[in-house]
């Protein structure tokens, strides 16, 4: 399977070069370092939600809540400060919210046993539901420019007056979460038994492994990743709409499975997950430099996605076949 993985990735980073060489020849003036900065600054958050999602995917399991997560946890903070908490301690109220929602959905589904989809799915609708309560369904603004708070949109774009485009500092940021996450999901005991439970979670039980806590641990990275992944949004689109986030989750689950983890679970990589994010990025980006709408990359993306899906069930039958 480690071989199969390998090739997926291969062929997922010559799609994603062919894709930036065919916007680039075909598309008006696509090939410009603003554009770069645009296809990183749309890669940010769908790369935290798939960074965390990956942990859950390879457990076999899924988390349809990571997208209205991320907003709800951005929502809450951004109220919080209009009510005068301090940035600093606004964005370490995201992510505690957001970790425990994906505990709670570990706990659901590892403890409860619940079905994956439905704990996630109920989870999905209270938490969009739950944004809006909160601001009382206004839209909420994150500060810019020089107010006070505004510092961290420097996290993830560094503007200045020689590139106007700003530099974008997110991707060291989602690098280094990325490689960190690739250390825990390959070097460590975590990390092995998650991969464990994904190709067999009864015999894993049997051989002694916590099988609920390694569970939970896979949903509580996802929670935490999707409340990174609203920091990341607030700092790019400063402002965010109640009800919003439902289809997030589409696009970083799709990143994840174009990259090569399966969604039968027991098979994945970080590497992968993030070329996949790139492609998603990529498209959107992209779409409209050839004078297609970026609700094309919807349309397109389903044919990807059903493609890598399909690759996936052929290599799992070939492999069960020698």
């Amino acid at each position: 399977m480690k071989k199969t993985l390998k090739t997926q990735k291969m062929v997922a980073v010559l799609a994603l070069i062919l894709l930036y060489i065919f916007f680039s020849i075909f598309g008006d003036n696509f090939f410009q370092y603003s554009t770069l900065v645009s296809i990183f600054d749309s890669s940010y958050y769908i790369g935290f939600m798939a960074i965390g999602v990956t942990f859950v995917i390879i457990t076999g399991g899924i988390d349809l809540s990571i997208g209205t997560v991320c907003i709800c946890c951005s929502l809450i903070g951004g109220t919080l400060f209009e009510k005068g908490v301090p940035m600093a301690a606004v964005l370490i109220i995201i992510l505690v919210i957001g970790t425990l929602i994906g505990v709670a959905n570990g706990l659901m589904v590892s403890v409860m046993g619940l079905p994956a989809f439905i704990a996630t799915l109920g989870t999905m609708m209270i938490t969009r539901g739950f944004g809006s309560i909160v601001t009382g369904t206004a839209t909420v603004t994150f500060p810019q420019g020089d107010v006070a708070g505004a510092w961290f949109h420097n996290i993830f774009k560094f503007k200045t007056a020689s590139l106007p485009a700003g530099i974008p500092t997110g991707f060291i940021l989602l690098i280094i979460m990325a490689v960190l996450m690739a250390v825990i999901l390959n070097k460590t005991r975590p990390g092995r038994y998650i991969l464990a439970l994904g190709s067999n979670k009864e015999a894993t039980r049997l051989s002694g492994v916590n099988v609920v806590k390694w569970e939970t641990l896979a949903y509580t990275f996802s929670g935490f990743f999707a409340a990174l992944a609203g920091i990341s949004y607030a700092a790019v689109y400063s402002t965010l709409m109640p009800g919003t986030g439902n289809g997030f989750e589409l696009d970083a689950i799709a990143g994840v499975v174009i990259g090569g983890t399966s969604l039968s679970g027991g098979n994945g990589s970080i590497s992968g997950t993030l070329i996949g994010v790139f492609i998603m990025a990529v498209l959107k980006t992209g779409l409209p430099f050839v004078g297609l709408q970026p609700h094309y990359q919807l349309f397109i993306t389903g044919f990807v996605l059903i493609f890598a899906v399909f690759a996936d069930v052929l290599n799992r039958r070939k492999a069960a076949s020698v």
